[in-house]
C-alpha cells in the first residue's frame, strides 16, 4: 500500500476508537441537492440591513468531500453529490455540542470537531450534513453545517485534478485505459462525462416512449440460444451442464421476436444485449445494446418514415435547446427528415464508378485486388459487394441516408423486392459514415426462407464463419403463418456516440470490455 493508503487506514482505526462508525448502517435522509441549492437559493435584505433566507432554511445533503481548507476556528469544504458541488461552512463552536455521536473523547475531553473532522476526514470520504443555505461575503451560495456524519471512509486517494489560474486543467485523470477500467474513479473526478450517460438514458427513454405510443409491446427473449440466428456474425459459445448441450450467446433476437408476430402480437420491441465474438475497435464492442422492433402489416417504406420521426424526437429530447441537429466531430448532423434514399448499387456506382449489378464474381475480385480491399476465398458475390461498399462508400454517407434494395444473397431473412428481381426490400441507415440501423420487409414465405437458409449453409461449407445456421423451429413457426411485417434493429451504442459527439464506443459504455490487467 502507498503511504496515503496506510494513513487512511490509521484514520479509520482512530475513528472507530472514538466510537464513530465509518460505515454506519442506518440511512441518511437526503432532502436537497447541491445544484438545486446553488441555482435556486434566494434571500432578501431587510430594512435593518440583515439578511432573511427565503428558502433552504433546513437541508440535508450527502456526498463526497472533494476539497477542504481551514480558516481559523472554521473550515470550508466542497461537497460533491450526484447533481454537482456546493461549498460547506463548518464552525467549531457549532460542533462542541452537536456532532451526532459522542461529544468528546472520554480521556482528553477534546471536541470531536478538532479530532475527527479536522484530522481524520480525508478527501473522497462520503459524509452527510444538515444545516441551512446562505450566501457568503464573497457571494458564494453555501451550506452552514450544523450536523455532520461520516457515511463511508475512502481508503484510496482520488486522483487530484488541478487547475491553473486561468482555469486550465492539468494533472488530470485522462488516460483512456484507466478511465474505462476504473469508471467509478473517472465519473467521480471527471464529472462532465456523466452527461454522456444521462443523454444515453434519454435516448433510450425517448425511443421507448415513442414505441409505446405506437402501441407496441415491450418483451424479453432468450439470451442463451440453441441456434445462433438472426444475423451474420460469429457467436460466443457456452455449455449447459444439465442439458449437456452447446448454447450460444445471442447475436440477435430477430427470430424470437418474429415468433411473437406469428403468435398474434401486432407489434413487439426489445432493448437487448447482443454478443458477437468479433474484433474490437472504436466502433465495436463484443457486448452491445440493440433495439429491435417488428410491426405486422407494415413494410420497409413505412419503417423509413417511422425511423425519421423517432430519431428527430431523440435529437430534440437530448438537446436542451430543442434542436434536431447533433455535432459529431466536425460534422453537424441534421436528424429531421426526410432522409436521402439511395440504392446500394447506385451508391457504389456513384462513389466508385463500378457497376456491381452487372459484374460477375471474378470481376468483383479483380476490382478488390486492384483497390487493395481484403477478401478471401469463402466470399461470394454478395459478400464482395458488401466489402466494396464498406471500403469505398460508407465513409461518404455523412447526413442520414437510407441505403435501400440489397442483393438477395446478403439478406437471407428479407422479402424479395416486389418489382426488382434479385433484390430484397431492405434498408440500412447510415449516419456520419456508420451504419446505425438495419431494416427489412420481413420474409414470411416459409418455403423461400428454407431455401435461403440452405444457401447460408453452402456459404458456411465454404468457410464463412458468419453464415446463418438452419433454424427448424423458426421455419415451423413460419409455416403456421406470419403476416406481412416490417422489422428494424438499431445499434444503441452507435446512436449514443452520435448524439453525444463521441468518437469511441468505449466513451458511451459504462464498462467496456478490457484486456486483463497485467
Amino acid at each position: 500500500m502507498t503511504e496515503q493508503e496506510l494513513l487512511r487506514r490509521e484514520s479509520l482505526a482512530k475513528l472507530r476508537e472514538l466510537g464513530i462508525d465509518p460505515y454506519p448502517a442506518e440511512m441518511f435522509d437526503v432532502t436537497a441537492y447541491a445544484d438545486d441549492i446553488t441555482t435556486n437559493y434566494q434571500e432578501e435584505i431587510l430594512e435593518d440591513g440583515t439578511k432573511n433566507r427565503l428558502n433552504f432554511q433546513s437541508v440535508a445533503l450527502a456526498g463526497r468531500i472533494m476539497a477542504s481548507r481551514e480558516a481559523g476556528k472554521a473550515m470550508f469544504m466542497n461537497l460533491q453529490d450526484s447533481s454537482g458541488r456546493i461549498q460547506l461552512y463548518l464552525r467549531r463552536d457549532d460542533f462542541l455540542n452537536n456532532v451526532g455521536v459522542n461529544l468528546s473523547h472520554p480521556e482528553t475531553d477534546a471536541p470531536l470537531f478538532d479530532i475527527a473532522i479536522k484530522k481524520l476526514l480525508d478527501l473522497g470520504d462520503y459524509v452527510g450534513v444538515k444545516g441551512f443555505g446562505f450566501r457568503t461575503k464573497t457571494g458564494e451560495v453555501s451550506v452552514h453545517v450544523q450536523e455532520f456524519k461520516f457515511l463511508a471512509k475512502s481508503l484510496r486517494p482520488l486522483p487530484v485534478v488541478k487547475k491553473d489560474a486561468e482555469g486550465n486543467v492539468f494533472d488530470a485523470f485522462t488516460d483512456p485505459e484507466l478511465r474505462y477500467r476504473m469508471r467509478y474513479v473517472d465519473l467521480t473526478v471527471n464529472t462532465e462525462f456523466r452527461q454522456i450517460f444521462i443523454k444515453r438514458t434519454k435516448l433510450i427513454k425517448t425511443m421507448r416512449n415513442y414505441l409505446d405510443e405506437l402501441g407496441l409491446l415491450e418483451v424479453e427473449t432468450p439470451i442463451l440460444q440453441p441456434i445462433h440466428g438472426g444475423a451474420a456474425a460469429r457467436p460466443f459459445t457456452t455449455h449447459h451442464n444439465t442439458l449437456d448441450m452447446k448454447l450460444y450467446l445471442r447475436i440477435a433476437n430477430e427470430l424470437y421476436l418474429k415468433r411473437l408476430i406469428v403468435a398474434g402480437f401486432d407489434g413487439v420491441y426489445e432493448f437487448a444485449k447482443m454478443f458477437r465474438n468479433e474484433g474490437m475497435d472504436r466502433t465495436h464492442n463484443p457486448e452491445f445494446t440493440a433495439l429491435e422492433f417488428y410491426v405486422a402489416y407494415k413494410d420497409y417504406n413505412w419503417m423509413m418514415d417511422i425511423t425519421e420521426i423517432m430519431l428527430e424526437k431523440v435529437a430534440r429530447a437530448i438537446h436542451a435547446e430543442g434542436g434536431s441537429t447533433a455535432q459529431v466531430g466536425e460534422n453537424v448532423i441534421e436528424f429531421a427528415g426526410p432522409y436521402r434514399r439511395l440504392t446500394m448499387f447506385d451508391a457504389i456506382q456513384e462513389y466508385t464508378g463500378l457497376n456491381v449489378e452487372t459484374a460477375d464474381e471474378s470481376e468483383l475480385r479483380s476490382y478488390c485486388k486492384k483497390e487493395h480491399i481484403e477478401i478471401d476465398a469463402s466470399m461470394g458475390k454478395a459478400k464482395l459487394i458488401d466489402e466494396i461498399f464498406g471500403e469505398k462508400v460508407e465513409a461518404y454517407l455523412i447526413q442520414p441516408t437510407f441505403l435501400i434494395d440489397y442483393p438477395m444473397e446478403m439478406s437471407p431473412l428479407t422479402k424479395k423486392h416486389r418489382i426488382k428481381p434479385g433484390l430484397v426490400e431492405r434498408f440500412e441507415l447510415f449516419v456520419n459514415g456508420k451504419e446505425v440501423a438495419n431494416a427489412y420487409s420481413e420474409l414470411n414465405d416459409p418455403i423461400d426462407q428454407r431455401e435461403r437458409f440452405e444457401e447460408q449453409l453452402s456459404l458456411a461449407a465454404r468457410g464463412d464463419e458468419e453464415a446463418m445456421a438452419m433454424d427448424e423451429d423458426f421455419l415451423r413457426s413460419l409455416e403456421y403463418g406470419m403476416p406481412p411485417t416490417a422489422g428494424i434493429g438499431f445499434g444503441i451504442d452507435r446512436l449514443a456516440m452520435m448524439f453525444t459527439g463521441q468518437a469511441s464506443i468505449q466513451e458511451v459504455l459504462f464498462f467496456p470490455q478490457m484486456r486483463p490487467e497485467v
